[in-house]
């Protein structure tokens, strides 16, 4: 049975009341999952006036969504265990979950946080980032893992389980009025559409293209947009990680958030962290006061170019325990391809 973390304490009474009910969705999100409800909630209510009787299933999108007003977390939590399948819709059954693994906790530092953030936006700044023309879609495919966890009220234990490393496929067009998804085993067969007619413009590329590149200025914006009572500082760190996970950014863009991310209190260099690819690196990384999770943004420890992320728990917290790796990503191509089901061929140019 599957219980929400903070509700270990409970009397007896209510812990024997829930044993008769249907068994909830675990409501702690993977890092990133709190950040994408905003944009699915709005993707719907665009798309609600011209809906078929029967929509097929829809899932949250990891968003880019820097500077994004973000939705509280209670109501992120209210909506995330009513998103289902239709009658009819062409779905398939997800893969079975498995164990999440644990990995050696190594305490991060500040002592080459200076000199490792110098040198990551040097490497992002002296990249060559190709421009999608009108027409054209960025590509980005990465193997990504998430976590469920599963919390047995009559024994005590609770077990972390994560999706199987999978491919995600998604196009987006530079206005992000257009795009398409496709995530085998986690949404429909085949894919789903991205089309938005009003999207928001801080997760296009055309907006973050047009952005300065102070990062003081980037900075303070990131922080406009944080609110409620959860560590700032970490949203600040999310709401940057989120746009260089799954995103095309223009490379002075890109190393000024980096040198953004590297002023945000807490922020740690942690020396040897791998992606779900298995690629070693080094990582800028940050730990959550609230969840015990700390997100680590790896890098290539020779390129020094962004590889994926990682989630490592730190501390104990809903019965997850210390070393959890409860979630996994790495960057497997990024491209501007010409059509919205295209995917880069021989000799193409790659990011």
């Amino acid at each position: 049975m599957i219980r929400n973390p903070w509700r270990h304490n409970e009397p007896l009474d209510r812990a024997e009341l829930a044993r008769l009910l249907p068994a909830a969705a675990d409501p702690r999100l993977a890092t990133d999952r709190q950040d994408l409800l905003e944009e699915y909630l709005m993707n719907e209510i665009h798309q609600s006036d011209h809906a078929p009787a029967a929509p097929p299933a829809r899932r949250p999108l990891r968003r880019a969504a820097l500077f994004a007003t973000p939705v509280a977390a209670t109501a992120a939590l209210a909506v995330v265990v009513s998103v289902g399948g239709s009658p009819g819709a062409s779905t398939v059954a997800a893969p079975e979950l498995v164990k999440a693994p644990v990995v050696q906790i190594e305490e991060g530092s500040t002592a080459q946080l200076a000199s490792t953030v110098r040198e990551i936006a040097a490497a992002a700044t002296a990249r060559t980032t190709p421009q999608p023309g009108p027409g054209q879609y960025i590509y980005i495919k990465s193997r990504v893992s998430f976590m469920s966890t599963r919390h047995n009220v009559d024994t005590g234990e609770s077990t972390t389980w994560v999706q199987p490393l999978h491919d995600r496929e998604v196009w987006k067009s530079p206005d992000g009025t257009k795009g398409w998804l496709d995530e085998p085993g986690y949404q429909d067969k085949g894919g789903i559409t991205l089309d938005n007619k009003e999207p928001r413009k801080q997760n296009t590329y055309n907006w973050l293209a047009a952005q300065p590149t102070d990062p003081d200025a980037l900075l303070k914006s990131v922080y406009a947009t944080v609110s409620g009572d959860r560590d700032h500082d970490q949203q600040a760190f999310r709401e940057i990680g989120s746009v260089i996970r799954e995103q095309l950014v223009p490379s002075a863009l890109t190393a000024s958030l980096y040198e953004a991310a590297g002023k945000i209190p807490g922020v740690v260099v942690v020396e040897h962290a791998q992606d779900a690819s298995g690629r070693d690196g080094i990582a800028l990384a940050r730990l959550d006061p609230w969840t015990g999770e700390r997100s680590e943004w790896i890098f290539d420890r020779v390129t020094h170019q962004y590889l994926g992320s990682r989630g490592v728990q730190v501390r104990e917290f809903g019965g997850v325990k210390p070393g959890t790796v409860v979630e996994r990503t790495s960057i497997v191509t990024r491209a501007i391809v010409d059509a919205k089901d295209q995917r880069p061929g021989a000799g193409q140019a790659t990011v």
